[in-house]
Parts: C-alpha cells; structure tokens; sequence
C-alpha cells in the first residue's frame, strides 16, 4: 500500500465510526461484520499494517463505500450527518492529539479492558459499556463536543448510546492514525476526488 492508500484507510475507519452511529441514532441498527471490526481496531496496538488495524479491507469496506459515495463529485445528501460527523471527530481528535495526559489514560484503559475482555469476559455488550465509559470519561469532557441526531426512542437508551460512545471512540483512534500518517484536513478538502477514486479501489480488493 501506497502512503496515501494507508491514509484512505485510516479516514475511512473514520468514515465507518460516523456511518454506524447515524445508523444506530436513526434505527438502531448496525452491521455486525463493521461494527465489530470498527470496535476491535481500538485494541489493535502492534498491528503491522493499516489495514490489519480493521481486520483486512473487508472490515472497512463500509468506510471506504462511504467516502466514496460522499466525497465523490455529487455527495449523497443522506450522508450530510455521516459527513458532519466524519469533521466532528477529525476536529475533536486535534484537541485530544493536544493532551497527553487524555491520551495516556485512554491508552491504559483499552489495555485493561482488552486483558479484562481476553482472560476474563469477551461479553460483547460488556465490552462496548465498558469502551462507551472511557469515551465518557474523557473525550466527552473536552470543550468540543460531537451532537448525534436522530430517533429518541434509540438515543434514549444506554444499549445503544454506549454503541455510540463506543463507535465515537474508534472513530477517533482511525482519525489519530490517519493524522500520523500525514493526513490533514485542508489536503482532504483539496483532494476529494482522489479520495473517492482510491476509497473506490480498495473497496473493491480482497485483503486480509
């Protein structure tokens, strides 16, 4: 994979986190085979490639869809939450990037919560609730905060509010790497088209 192919691949891991919590906040529903690679990659920390962080490009080809379809020349207008949600995170990792003590305390509690998981539980509600609490202790206490729309009857509940939480926080995983890969938002804005056209590749490659 090329630098940028890498980069296409971290923002649509980021592109999949904002997917899946417009489709939870609007029906509450998600796809399984995403939602557990987009939830797995937060305890990919020696992974050897970018890819491998989502479980091979099939578990982020709903990422990859979507950058497709909104960064192309005419954006789908039911992604415009996707979208918003998408700069939402890329915006409040910059702030999270700017605290090192933020980013310590998340480190060391996915380690504890991915040896809880391994020795202890591997209960996949447990899991998320436990993934949702890191993001509520931390992400969510910083100045900018990420405004999820959609039907009360889903937002309303803990079940799938802490799927959002936890979705929130792999989103920003995605966008941290996809910053140490050399991503910026200003060359995203300048080069959408390519990002569509090589979201629109990779999407259609078999890897593991």
């Amino acid at each position: 994979m090329s630098r940028f192919e890498d980069q296409v691949i971290a923002l649509a891991g980021v592109a999949q986190s904002a997917r899946l919590v417009d489709r939870i906040a609007v029906n509450g529903q998600s796809p399984e085979l995403f939602m557990n690679a987009s939830i797995k990659s937060l305890f990919e920390f020696e992974a050897s490639n970018t890819a491998e962080i989502f479980q091979g490009l099939g578990g982020v080809r709903l990422g990859l869809q979507t950058l497709e379809a909104a960064m192309g020349k005419s954006s789908a207008p039911e992604l415009s939450n996707t979208l918003r949600y998408v700069f939402g995170i890329l915006h409040l990792e910059r702030k999270f990037n700017a605290d090192a003590t933020m980013q310590a305390t998340v480190r060391s509690r996915l380690e504890h919560t991915a040896f809880k998981a391994e020795h202890f539980s591997d209960n996949p509600k447990s899991l998320v609730h436990n993934l949702a609490g890191i993001y509520q202790d931390t992400l969510s206490q910083l100045s900018f905060r990420i405004k999820v729309t959609g039907n009360s009857e889903f937002l309303g509940q803990e079940h799938y509010a802490d799927q959002i939480r936890a979705l929130l926080l792999a989103g920003i995983r995605a966008a941290f790497l996809w910053r140490q890969l050399g991503g910026t938002r200003w060359r995203l804005l300048l080069q959408r088209s390519k990002v569509a056209e090589t979201a629109k590749t990779l999407s259609h490659l078999q890897t593991h």
